[in-house]
């Protein structure tokens, strides 16, 4: 398949369904649009002429432009407090008690319930990231992030531009103009969010003495042409009894007339309206998806839009944003930056970006031999990345970029399978005997004695199962010979059966059952818990147990038993932080922003939803900044600062694409609907997921209340539907397309047969 078949492929596959999204648009209102709103400026762009309004009523009022023809643009404002609402911190627990705990006493209690968690109460349960910066700092071994709390940029610009709480940048400082701004304390109070909904544009509202507020809003300008430098637009208002009273506007530096002036307001709308056209068209290939809460669909396209600021040219892969704080190169070759970032992309339908995101990694980052170009690799995510061709390969049939490194890909399962032959050497009474031996985690490189944790983790040999089975299953459809890809694909997947009794044989006698819950450690032959082996070994082999716990789950090898087992354990005894997994220490809690979301997933598969909500909303609140979402690679809970990574930024926009439409592993199944919060079952608003890629083709599915639509790509594929329709109170029976349905737990199961449209009614 040559490129041009390539992006015909994906039209074709776009245009499958009857109800195929087309690229979105300016939206369309209505008169009266305006009424009541405040004219702002006039300009033309392209030979169009456009006014300008705002609704200064209210806080939050939208940006609409009206053009002389054509349809209107409303860019709408959003706003969250930055400082704790709660009466009472952590619930009312003591945060030294919290650390110390092997339960995690925060989840426990807001699952006490029974039932969906609430969302205001995980929001409320801690102080929000960055509400008392230097505080509660997280414990990740990284160096403390300057207090910048997002950025801005854009896909051509190879650098980014931080944005700080008070509305700086590092070239730009609205104090100058606004002396309100230096009293002490008084940016602490106040409100973030973006214009635009999800667009990179942060808002930043500092609430003042009588009603009155100053806002400031800041933009990278999209027609700049510097490689490194991000131009920025800024407008900072102070805005009294719905009239702003005074106004200035900003391009990247102070003024220095008479060559440099500030801008005029048309030239600041002017590039306004050119960014958010821009940023439209940036995303114009992510999946469609409607919440009854807004929010989250906007805080999944905010995740596209920081990596693609992030990433070079939008593609060349970066780790942190900034300076040293995680933008060197050391940090290019991650594992973890590729895999999550080839991850949210197919599942947002994003192939294209896809696309060039694995051509770069394997031309630039692997070799022959199949090892990576960065310093620590991480045994586990060598399985994952042949699992993620794989599922590259069955969302979009292009076989052509995985034939072009071909070499690379063989040669990386070659890696693996050499590993587990050394393995199989062991003796037999060895506990690591037949386990794949490898860094679980990249730093433990740049330890004096690396070779502690060049160890069995139960994870390396989970995602090899997975990540050769996967990719066994179709590479000689890939390769489209007999023969030679035949053998090869059958010696993946007898290898890969090989090595998953081997992992299960290996937990099984490992298994603490004398102890409550029941306990398993990250590899075989432990003989203290994690939490006490990193209290008293120096250095041990157990640390950093959250990466292969979190790895170990999301490779989906595990029986049921087993692996609710683990999860458990994580929960029992000190992996988890409010739900989420935590970046383990003896005594501290703090969450685990990055690769925590295999864990998730893994909550969902095993039907414990109730749980993966409190994942969804701990992960929002809690190592994301307030409005301006900006997400931490480890958060303290007591408010402090966290270091962003953009794998962490990743994990919401795939949570709540599955929490609609997640696959089976293995069997001919797809879940719909399965981790729907019952509230929002219950608020008789629409859900839905349009256009989502699987490896049957794209579905389509929606649903409100109890009744649910679903459309496949062609008839009986997947064989099996799971629609779950969470209402209040449970679902009790069903009809498909007019029959009666099967009904197990809320889930409506349906055996598509020759049909591609389902309609269902509970």
């Amino acid at each position: 398949m040559n490129r041009r078949r390539f992006l015909q492929n994906l039209a074709v596959t776009g245009a499958a369904l009857e109800t195929a999204g087309a690229e979105p648009g300016p939206q369309t209102i209505e008169p009266p649009i305006v009424e009541g709103h405040t004219l702002l400026s006039e300009f033309t762009l392209d030979g169009v002429a456009w006014k300008v309004y705002e609704d200064l009523r209210v806080r939050d009022g939208s940006i609409t432009f009206v053009p002389s023809r054509g349809a209107p643009r409303v860019m709408s404002k959003t706003a969250e407090p930055t400082f704790s609402t709660a009466s009472t911190p952590h619930l009312g627990l003591n945060l030294q008690e919290i650390g110390a705990s092997g339960p995690d006493l925060l989840a426990d209690k807001l699952l006490a319930g029974g039932g969906d968690p609430s969302e205001e109460q995980v929001r409320d349960a801690a102080p929000p990231l960055g509400s008392a910066t230097g505080q509660g700092q997280a414990t990740s071994g990284a160096p403390a992030r300057l207090p910048w709390n997002t950025f801005v940029g854009t896909k051509e610009c190879f650098d980014t531009m931080m944005v700080y709480p008070q509305g700086n940048t590092r070239t730009y400082h609205p104090s100058q103009y606004f002396p309100e701004l230096r009293a002490p304390g008084v940016t602490q109070k106040r409100f973030e969010g973006m214009l635009g909904g999800w667009m990179p544009a942060p808002r930043k509202v500092v609430p003042l003495e009588g009603g009155a507020y100053i806002e400031m809003i800041v933009f990278g300008d999209v027609e700049a042409k510097d490689r490194f430098i991000v131009q920025t637009w800024h407008r900072t208002a102070k805005i009294e009894n719905g009239k702003i009273t005074k106004v200035v506007y900003g391009y990247s530096y102070p003024a220095y007339p008479p060559a440099r002036l500030d801008p005029k307001p048309e030239e600041f709308y002017r590039g306004l309206l050119v960014f958010a056209n821009y940023w439209d068209r940036q995303l114009r290939d992510v999946t469609p998806m409607t919440l009854p809460k807004d929010d989250w669909v906007d805080m999944a396209k905010h995740a596209v839009a920081k990596e693609i600021m992030v990433r070079p040219g939008g593609v060349y892969p970066k780790y942190g944003a900034v300076d040293r704080d995680y933008y060197g190169p050391e940090y290019d070759g991650f594992q973890d930056v590729f895999t999550s970032s080839v991850y949210t992309n197919l599942e947002l339908g994003r192939f294209e970006p896809a696309r060039a995101i694995v051509d770069n990694y394997f031309t630039d980052f692997v070799d022959a031999k199949g090892m990576i170009n960065m310093r620590g690799p991480e045994t586990a995510q060598f399985g994952m990345t042949l699992s993620l061709l794989a599922r590259y390969y069955n969302y979009t049939r292009d076989a052509e970029l995985l034939v072009k490194h071909r070499g690379k890909i063989e040669a990386t399962a070659a890696m693996l399978a050499e590993m587990h032959d050394e393995a199989l050497k062991r003796p037999a009474d060895d506990p690591g005997h037949g386990l794949i031996h490898g860094w679980s985690e990249s730093d433990a490189c740049l330890a004096n004695t690396p070779e502690v944790w060049w160890k069995p983790y139960f994870a390396n040999s989970a995602f090899t199962v997975r990540g050769l089975r996967d990719l066994g299953r179709v590479w000689p459809e890939i390769t489209r010979r007999g023969g030679g890809s035949e053998r090869q694909a059958q010696d993946w997947l007898r290898r890969a059966e090989t090595l998953r009794e081997a992992t299960i044989g290996s937990m099984e006698k490992n298994v603490r059952r004398d102890m409550t819950p029941s306990y398993i450690g990250p590899l075989p032959g432990t003989t203290m818990t994690f939490r006490d082996a990193l209290a008293k070994e120096r250095p041990s082999p157990q640390q950093w147990p959250h990466r292969p716990y979190a790895e170990l789950m999301q490779a989906d090898i595990l029986p049921a038993s087993l692996a609710n087992l683990v999860a458990d354990c994580m929960r029992g005894y000190g992996a988890t932080t409010m739900g989420v997994v935590a970046n383990v220490s003896p005594r501290n809690r703090a969450i685990l922003g990055f690769i925590s979301y295999g864990y998730a997933q893994m909550l969902l598969r095993l039907d414990r939803v109730e749980e993966y909500l409190l994942f969804l909303y701990a992960h929002r609140y809690h190592d994301h900044t307030p409005g301006s979402w900006t997400a931490g690679e480890v958060a303290g809970i007591n408010g402090g600062t966290a270091l962003f990574c953009i794998p962490a930024q990743q994990t919401i926009p795939m949570m709540v694409r599955w929490m609609l439409a997640l696959e089976d592993s293995d069997e001919d199944r797809l879940y719909l609907g399965k981790g729907v919060p019952r509230e929002w079952a219950g608020s008789g608003k629409p859900i839905e997921i349009r256009q989502a890629p699987t490896r049957w083709g794209r579905v389509n599915f929606a649903m409100k209340g109890a009744s649910a639509t679903v459309e496949l790509a062609r008839a009986g594929a997947p064989k099996e539907l799971h629609v779950k329709l969470r209402v209040p109170g449970g679902l009790k029976s069903a009809t498909v397309n007019g029959r009666p349905g099967v009904v197990k737990d809320d889930t409506v199961v349906i055996q598509t047969g020759s049909e591609r449209r389902f309609e269902i009614a509970g």
